[in-house]
């Protein structure tokens, strides 16, 4: 990765050998399903949340599930910024968000920036990724992590969606693990990171935000 006049460069070898996935998931609550087609067309998707009720806030919806609360972090392995392979044991250590979310997501995009502030001033208490589910891998994402301007998230990508499956949910979730790799709390839908309800959440898991 070259930092040229402030603009991160991506460099990538292409995965050539996506998957088109069929499984669609009926809707509960607002957001996106899996990706389709590769004009990047979704359908609404279904959130497996026993546990807490919806919440609407202006352009942000999303749903708290406790219901995974102590399981531990799914093994499945996705591609960090600089190509190479990575678990979500590579982690452990520190508290960790995980962002599940696409480039077709429009739930996922608005809350990005707030994901994107939240990691830029809490690097030193927790690990925050955002872990693209675009079935176009780098090729999609790359570009769109340069254009949007974000300070500290990189683009990690799973185009094989090992994650998504593993969370059996829909698009944007949020999954918080704490430092053995333990699931607290996830959040189904987008949220304002700089807000007080995932502020509240956070400091639940021990995580007061700047």
């Amino acid at each position: 990765m070259l930092l040229l006049s402030g603009v991160f460069a991506i460099r990538r070898v292409p995965n050539l050998s996506l998957a088109i996935l069929a499984v669609c998931l009926a809707g509960s609550i607002a957001g996106c399903d899996r990706e389709k087609e590769p004009d990047g067309q979704a359908g609404q998707g279904q959130a497996n949340v026993s546990a807490g009720q919806a919440k609407s806030l202006g352009k942000f919806e999303y749903q708290i599930d406790r219901s995974h609360k102590g399981e531990l972090a799914p093994a499945a392995a996705f591609k960090g910024p600089d190509d190479a392979s990575v678990t979500l044991a590579s982690f452990r250590g520190k508290p960790l968000l995980v962002n599940l979310w696409a480039t077709w997501c429009a739930p996922c995009v608005a809350e990005m920036p707030t994901l994107d502030a939240l990691a830029a001033k809490n690097g030193e208490r927790m690990t925050v990724i955002a872990v693209a589910q675009d079935l176009q891998g780098a090729e999609i994402v790359d570009p769109w992590f340069q254009k949007a301007g974000l300070k500290a998230l990189q683009p990690y990508l799973d185009p094989q969606n090992g994650l998504l499956d593993a969370a059996n949910s829909a698009l944007p979730t949020s999954i918080f693990y704490d430092a053995g790799g333990r699931e607290l709390w996830r959040i189904v839908g987008a949220i304002d990171w700089q807000g007080k309800e995932a502020g509240a959440l956070l400091a639940e898991a021990g995580v007061k935000p700047s």
